[in-house]
């Protein structure tokens, strides 16, 4: 049995743990300026949170209306676990549900690895995104 769950929800319901996990994992640790992690595509996404047993919020992700998936965070204490593989899974599951027939991401250069585990492919060069380095991913889905 896991010892956590995915579950699909929206800002409006899960404002308060989904921001105060990106916080933690991009302005705390990775130094992500504030003014470029809050943006308005919060409110249109279907978002996704892993939740603990005990209701502890431990990752979350985003799904955007055009298929790019973004903000996956997972705290330091549950990296390795599975989290984001699941939360990935999810944010594909729901993008195949919602329609699409590609999905995209800018993945940070050290997890690109990850992504491509997952069947997405780096498309171009590596480029910097509030100063970490990045590339574009996509996949087709099927």
């Amino acid at each position: 049995m896991p010892e956590f769950t995915i579950h699909l929800t929206d800002w409006a319901h899960e404002q308060a743990r989904l921001s105060q996990l990106r916080r933690t994992v991009f302005i705390d640790e990775q130094g992500v300026p504030e003014a470029l992690e809050w943006d308005a595509d919060d409110a249109g996404a279907t978002h996704l949170l892993a939740l603990t047993e005990a209701g502890q919020a431990i990752g979350c992700a985003r799904l955007l209306p055009d298929g790019h998936i973004g903000r996956m965070a997972v705290l330091p204490t549950w990296r390795g676990r599975g989290v984001g593989r699941a939360l990935l899974a999810a944010a594909v599951e729901a993008a195949r549900l919602h329609g699409h027939t590609m999905l995209r991401l800018s993945a940070q250069t050290h997890a690109a690895d990850f992504y491509a585990g997952a069947g997405f492919v780096a498309i171009g060069a590596e480029y910097e995104e509030a100063g970490i380095p990045h590339v574009a991913m996509r996949m087709p889905l099927r």
